[in-house]
């Protein structure tokens, strides 16, 4: 059994479709597999719309796609519902709309101009009337998590001792330190994204996926088979680093 996965894309549809690409060509020499995206569809990049466009109409053509949600996808939905509802995971001196957030990008994607420097109302009003339906209902329905073989796959990863059916969604699109440090297996090998790296990392008990599609990095697509995995490449596939060894000083 082999499994693809994709990192955080933030609204970069080429890099999704370069990515797809190479499953494809991966595929036709190994078989079919099931692709899972571990979220953040939107936001930073310049086709926020285009990304979840292309998404929902591979899984409407009967595509084997999982597509999880990430914390900018779940933001992005919040908005949509109530401006004025904060995000529990979102540092109180910033708001969706934040530019450094990358909202404004992502309704710009729609249509919607000058989200940043315009009263909340408006832009809430002239994003409903911009964003479809068919995207909201999409949202709507990301799944936090997905268990396919050996591997979990999460947007951002698990709260360390706490059963799988006890996690919690801001935790799962959300952690990073008290994941990031654990050393100790959580059971399946778990796949996520979220904390950005240089390049996509097997760490032993998980793999980072994010390889900063979102600030200029490439888009990575990785097979699973069992607990190893390969990154895809146009020259095929090239097993997956592990992180750098540790360095101890004297002091």
């Amino acid at each position: 059994m082999h499994l693809y996965a994709i990192g955080d894309i933030h609204g970069h549809l080429k890099l999704l479709q370069a990515a797809h690409d190479l499953i494809a060509d991966d595929m036709a020499r190994h078989g079919q597999g099931q692709v899972i995206h571990v979220g953040d569809l939107v936001d930073r990049g310049p086709d926020s719309c285009g990304v979840i466009d292309y998404l929902c109409r591979g899984q409407a053509r009967g595509e084997d796609w999982v597509v999880l949600k990430g914390n900018h996808d779940r933001m992005f939905r919040r908005f949509l519902d109530n401006p004025d509802d904060p995000e529990p995971g979102l540092r109180s001196t910033f708001s969706w709309l934040h530019p450094q957030i990358g909202g404004p990008a992502t309704l710009a994607s729609y249509g919607v101009s000058r989200a940043a420097d315009r009263p909340i109302p408006k832009v809430h009003a002239d994003a409903l009337a911009a964003v479809p339906q068919a995207h909201r209902d999409f949202l709507a329905a990301l799944p936090a998590m997905h268990r396919a073989g050996d591997s979990l796959f999460v947007h951002a990863g698990l709260r360390p001792g706490v059963p799988l059916d006890q996690q919690s969604e801001t935790d799962l699109v959300w952690i990073r330190d008290l994941f990031l440090i654990e050393v100790e297996s959580f059971g399946p090998l778990v796949v996520h994204g979220h904390t950005a790296i240089d390049q996509a990392t097997h760490y032993g008990n998980r793999i980072n996926l994010d390889s900063g599609a979102a600030y200029g990095g490439p888009l990575s697509a990785v097979v699973i088979e069992g607990r190893e995995a390969a990154l895809l490449t146009p020259q095929g596939r090239k097993k997956l680093p592990g992180p750098p060894p540790m360095l101890f000083g004297n002091g």
